[in-house]
């Protein structure tokens, strides 16, 4: 059996995309996430490092950060990403596939299999092409627990930060917004699912406004006692 990567935001497309390829019987190795230095968080997610150092251990996998600069252009971008994966490459010799959780945005899809067939890649997008309404659906119903981290208010209400990922959202969210958030009105922290072996414990600190456009909301790993 060929060993895949997996192109992990911390978010539920991201952990549904490991549920999918392990319910079909891939052997997914690694995680792989770009993390922003400075601010030590996922990029775009804005997911704290030690959550997504958490939720890797949670899924049992081994974890690459391809680690990359703020206001990163897109030549560093592709440098970090090459980087990583040849230290994939490294300790898993000859593995040549890494899976997205992209849903419908055929252009993205596209310069990722661009990017990747450069870099000697395959990509698989286990997910594509479902219709967000009931995989949204699928994913609460399955088990799949996530909160809002971050909402694109000039899509959505900055109200819906921080907010849990389910179906009284799901049933409060306007007219034109993608049930799955794959137009980037919001994105999502992962923290209970069949893809963990455990949950995480988060807990909920600030929500701000960032580049007066995206309202992050800062989740932490709960401390005992």
């Amino acid at each position: 059996m060929t060993s895949k990567l997996l192109s992990w935001s911390g978010g539920k497309d991201a952990a549904w995309t490991l549920h999918a390829m392990r319910q079909r019987g891939d052997d997914v190795v690694a995680l792989l996430t770009t993390v922003t230095e400075g601010y030590e968080r996922i990029s775009m997610q804005g997911i704290r490092r030690e959550v997504l150092h958490a939720q890797a251990e949670a899924t049992g996998l081994a974890l690459i950060e391809a680690r990359i600069p703020p206001q990163c252009d897109n030549a560093t971008y592709e440098a970090s990403f090459a980087q990583a994966l040849t230290q994939a490459r490294e300790r898993w010799a000859g593995i040549d596939t890494i899976a997205f959780g992209d849903l419908f945005l055929a252009d993205i899809r596209a310069w990722r299999e661009a990017l990747c067939g450069r870099l000697g890649w395959r990509i698989e997008t286990p997910l594509f092409g479902r219709d967000t309404a009931p995989l949204a659906r699928e994913m609460h119903a399955g088990g799949l627990r996530a909160r809002l981290c971050c909402v694109d208010t000039q899509q959505l209400d900055a109200r819906f930060a921080g907010r849990a990922f389910d179906a009284t959202l799901l049933a409060e969210l306007p007219d034109g917004c993608d049930p799955c958030g794959e137009n980037g009105e919001f994105h999502t922290l992962v923290h209970d699912g069949p893809m963990f072996r455990a949950p995480l414990r988060v807990r909920e600190g600030d929500t701000v406004l960032r580049d007066a456009r995206f309202a992050y909301t800062d989740f932490a790993l709960a401390q005992d006692g």
